[in-house]
């Protein structure tokens, strides 16, 4: 049964070219943050396409992301969101989310996005204490040890019927293989378990990217 294709390299360079619809800036993002140490923490751009549809079905004005980096995935929403959409944006990082600043302010979309510093989990407490919710759209792509953390706590900030997409759930393959044992992985293999019983939403886990799980709240 057919279900994969072999990520060549040129097939990942045809996906660059024809999966997705990038801004100037989406482009400027992506190349110069390619050059990066850290260029793997970045989303491919059919993600960011992926995530845009997704702002676009669900009518999203309020989204909210834990794991910013350059700001890729924040720039590509807030493109597809309406003028008074609204993004709060939460990292760890001053020195990465300095550069993703540029590039919203080079697409216009600066005033849109809400960035906060700090530890994620105690963020989104901070969120559902002060009632910033019901949120539209989440996207979780962060440290992997506290992601059931996060998706929890999104839970509670999401209306019915506002999707949160998780990042990298398939983790290169390594989710199934029961020899990988390491904390990240036993992390996100236990999460992907957890969200395909979880009666709270509707799920499907879609291999776009590393793999992304989709939680629709009932």
């Amino acid at each position: 049964m057919g279900r994969f294709v072999k990520a060549t390299d040129a097939l990942m360079a045809y996906l660059t070219k024809t999966g997705a619809r990038e801004t100037a800036a989406q482009v400027k993002c992506r190349e110069e943050t390619a050059k990066m140490p850290m260029a793997m923490m970045q989303i491919a751009p059919e993600q960011g396409a992926f995530l845009q549809v997704l702002a676009k079905l669900t009518n999203a004005k309020k989204y909210v992301e834990i794991g910013t980096f350059t700001g890729y995935s924040a720039l590509s929403v807030a493109l597809a969101m309406p003028p008074d959409g609204k993004l709060v944006c939460l990292d760890v990082s001053k020195e990465f989310t300095d550069k993703a600043r540029l590039y919203w302010k080079d697409a216009g979309v600066d005033k849109k996005i809400d960035l906060r510093l700090g530890p994620g989990l105690e963020a989104l407490d901070r969120m559902i204490a002060n009632g910033e919710g019901p949120i539209d759209l989440a996207f979780i792509d962060a440290d992997k040890p506290n992601y059931d953390g996060y998706y929890e706590r999104v839970l509670k900030l999401l209306r019915p019927g506002g999707c949160v997409a998780l990042d990298n759930m398939l983790w290169s393959g390594a989710v199934a293989d029961p020899k990988e044992t390491d904390e990240q992985t036993s992390a996100l293999r236990a999460l992907n378990a957890k969200i395909q019983t979880d009666g709270r939403v509707d799920m499907a886990l879609a291999t776009v990217g590393d793999g992304v799980m989709l939680a629709v709240k009932r």
